[in-house]
């Protein structure tokens, strides 16, 4: 992967699992939030699986598409596209029906100082679309965040762990559980709950931020020295996935890689391929936000590519100056402030 298509090729690349799962769902799949981080991307991997598939439905990709040419793009290869802003009542509820539904739309960054904001986005809107698509079924992005530090050697919260988020970002998006699953309860609506941590591709991502640090001789912290990430094509098939997964109540899956990451470790291999000596400032704690993904795996297998493989890539993609989206994860944080 070397160039913005051939990445965009690889994230769209859907699998023989995939083919076979959306030939059995009936139906159109919108997908709200479809200009953000992983929409576009799952737009494509939508269009892809159903053509092999061999179905008729649309893929209806909503968003504000604030991102000039997105929107063309995305029409001009099978999309439905619906430019509108979700949170604008009216434009909710003209919104097309559709059985399936997808929701990615979610805020994180610029917490501190505009809660509210977080809030509204996080937990509040999400009511909103769970009442309009009360009669769909509905695969909604969550986070990881909703889970407490553990301790490296614990293997990672599980879907049964209890939620302890840490800082206003995860407890909104613990919020943003709670109001689906009321919804969910009392309509009856069949959902999916998807905690996702850290989905990486080659413009953004823990990995990405690490090569940046390493590339620009900036310290990296090590408090945080253990992490999960997970290759974004993988995260958005299960995306999909999820829908023959929908239940009342809704039924949650941690969505990561099976592998534990050294932070020191992968910067290290980052820093070999960049011709790069990593800085690094601070030790390693006891504890990080991690989650145990063995269900999902189970359920979906294992993610294409591995660590090392993304490393790889994540590394010849900055040194021959790839584009990147400018979108730090913040990973290192401990205290919940995004």
């Amino acid at each position: 992967m070397r160039t913005t298509g051939e990445l965009e090729e690889r994230l769209a690349r859907p699998s023989a699992g995939l083919v076979d799962d959306l030939s059995k769902l009936d139906g159109d799949i919108l997908i709200l939030g479809a200009g953000g981080k992983l929409g576009p991307s799952l737009v494509r991997l939508a269009l892809n699986a159903t053509r092999a598939a061999g179905g008729e439905r649309r893929i209806i990709a909503v968003s504000r598409f604030s991102e000039p040419g997105l929107a063309e793009a995305l029409a001009g290869e099978g999309a439905t596209v619906v430019p509108a802003d979700v949170a604008d009542e009216q434009a909710l509820r003209d919104l097309p029906d559709a059985p399936n539904v997808v929701f990615l739309v979610g805020a994180k960054f610029g917490t501190q100082g505009r809660e509210h904001a977080t809030w509204f986005t996080n937990t509040y809107l999400p009511g909103r679309v769970a009442e309009r698509f009360r009669d769909s079924r509905i695969a909604a992005l969550s986070t990881g965040n909703v889970y407490p530090l553990v301790p490296v050697t614990s293997g990672g919260s599980s879907e049964d762990s209890p939620a302890g988020p840490v800082g206003e970002y995860a407890m909104s998006c613990l919020g943003r559980e709670r109001v689906l699953t009321h919804f969910s309860d009392r309509y009856g609506t069949p959902m999916a709950l998807l905690r996702l941590n850290y989905a990486v591709e080659l413009r953004y991502g823990v990995l990405v931020d690490l090569a940046q640090k390493v590339m620009a001789g900036e310290p990296i912290d090590l408090s945080t020295g253990q992490v999960n990430v997970v290759w974004q094509g993988y995260a958005n098939e299960v995306a999909l996935r999820s829908l023959a997964l929908a239940s009342a109540p809704p039924y949650v899956l941690n969505v990561t890689g099976p592998e534990l990451i050294s932070v020191r470790r992968a910067a290290l291999a980052l820093g070999a391929a960049l011709g790069r000596e990593p800085v690094f400032t601070g030790e390693e704690a006891p504890t990080a936000l991690l989650s145990d993904a063995g269900r999902c795996h189970r359920l979906f297998g294992y993610p294409e590519l591995t660590p090392a493989e993304l490393i790889e890539h994540t590394a010849r993609w900055v040194k021959d100056g790839g584009p990147l989206l400018g979108k730090p994860t913040k990973f290192e944080r401990r205290d919940g402030r995004f």
